[in-house]
């Protein structure tokens, strides 16, 4: 489930569209938008979610394993 532009809604707009998903989902869609923000960046992208580079890593191999199409580096 893409999640809308962060930008344009405040928080107690978007915790009621999240209520349902799991954690884990939330995780995964949050990584695979901030690195599209990133243009692929996995280096920039950990930074800016606060995650070592080796954390993104393993989470981008965990959801390529898992089928999940992965920005790539532009």
């Amino acid at each position: 489930m893409p999640l809308p532009d962060s930008q344009t809604l405040s928080p107690h707009e978007i915790v009621p569209m999240l209520i349902g998903s799991t954690v884990e989902a939330i995780e995964r869609e949050l990584v695979l938008q901030t690195l599209a923000r990133c243009h692929g960046n996995r280096t920039h992208a950990a930074r800016v979610l606060g995650l070592s580079v080796r954390t993104m890593r393993n989470k981008i191999r965990q959801y390529a394993t898992d089928g999940v199409d992965i920005p790539a580096h532009s």
